[in-house]
């Protein structure tokens, strides 16, 4: 391969927020827009069965995602855009890696001890063997570079560890996939603690929302008194200065501070700005994707003329997989 295959997916949980779209997909943009990288963005429909489901929303969801993909500027000439499940190729390959790897491996991840205490009724097979198809999902393109966040690393390293045993044991030629940082950034929660996140209600604001729910979201947001001594590094007031920065540059910030310090804020103004600032960078995103609303069948032609240049890949690195490996 002359450029570096670059392989990244988003979970089927419905439509993108600002922490997808600052942390994640603008990054996808460059990378989709560089020469050097063929990239290939998929939504994770099959990972999103691995803990409990709405299966009435998650085609629904899958669809949602791969909208907000191409409403942010992602381009269907530019990279590979399709959901997971229709390149049955991974699930194929997801079962000969398995035969690589103990099951006492996967219980040892602690993101699978994780969702054990998450989901204590529901720890399936398909949820322990989460890395193994995510590594699947990365090598059967033979990419190297992952865009993910330093969370999925223990994920990556089982993906080492199954190149490595692949190669040695059968000389394959997988890579040995590693996270490649993008110049996205850490968004915080609404709540004041932890990321933003689809999966803390109060947390995040939808690409897709207005400016009165924006507001209505800020406003929830916790703050303190409005003045101080010193600035705080972290809680909510830290996380509404973190989006002013974002939405409305480190000069405004800096502003915020000094007065935080000298006079003191008002946070029903530094809401109602931040909340036009925030509107303001939506508000093309939210009319590119009502054009692609209005245009039956777009989706799906994107959706499965991506599945099948994807297969193209697929087909011939299982192909290859299943001569090492002695099947027919």
């Amino acid at each position: 391969m002359s450029k570096k295959r670059v392989f990244s997916g988003t979970r089927a949980t419905g439509r993108l927020h600002l922490g997808n779209y600052l942390g994640a997909v603008k990054g996808y943009l460059e990378l989709s827009n560089n020469p050097e990288y063929e990239t290939i963005y998929m939504v994770m429909d099959l990972h999103a069965i691995t803990t409990p489901f709405d299966r009435k929303k998650l085609a629904l969801n899958t669809k949602d995602v791969i909208m907000d993909y191409l409403a942010c500027g992602l381009d269907p000439e530019k990279s590979i855009i399709t959901a997971q499940s229709l390149i049955s190729e991974h699930t194929f390959l997801t079962y000969l890696f398995s035969s690589e790897i103990s099951v006492a491996r996967m219980q040892h991840l602690p993101t699978f001890k994780d969702k054990v205490k998450q989901y204590p009724e529901h720890v399936t097979m398909a949820l322990l063997n989460y890395p193994v198809l995510m590594a699947a999902d990365i090598l059967i393109y033979k990419a190297s570079l992952v865009p993910v966040g330093i969370d999925q690393e223990p994920h990556l390293e089982i993906a080492r560890e199954i190149a490595r045993k692949m190669n040695e044991k059968y000389g394959m030629d997988f890579p040995e996939p590693v996270r490649f940082a993008t110049k996205g950034e850490y968004i915080p929660s609404l709540t004041g603690e932890g990321k933003m996140s689809k999966s803390v209600e109060g947390s995040y604001i939808n690409l897709v929302d207005d400016l009165k729910t924006i507001k209505e979201k800020l406003a929830s947001a916790p703050t303190d008194s409005g003045r101080g001594d010193r600035v705080p590094t972290e809680g909510g007031v830290s996380n509404l200065l973190k989006f002013v920065e974002l939405f409305e540059g480190g000069k405004r910030r800096k502003e915020y501070e000094q007065n935080y310090i000298n006079g003191g804020i008002k946070y029903s103004e530094l809401k109602e700005e931040l909340a036009e600032a925030i509107f303001k960078e939506l508000k093309p995103i939210q009319e590119k994707r009502k054009e692609i609303e209005a245009k039956p069948g777009y989706i799906e032609k994107v959706i499965e003329e991506g599945a099948e240049k994807a297969r193209k890949i697929a087909r011939e690195t299982l192909k290859e997989t299943k001569e090492a490996m002695g099947l027919i």
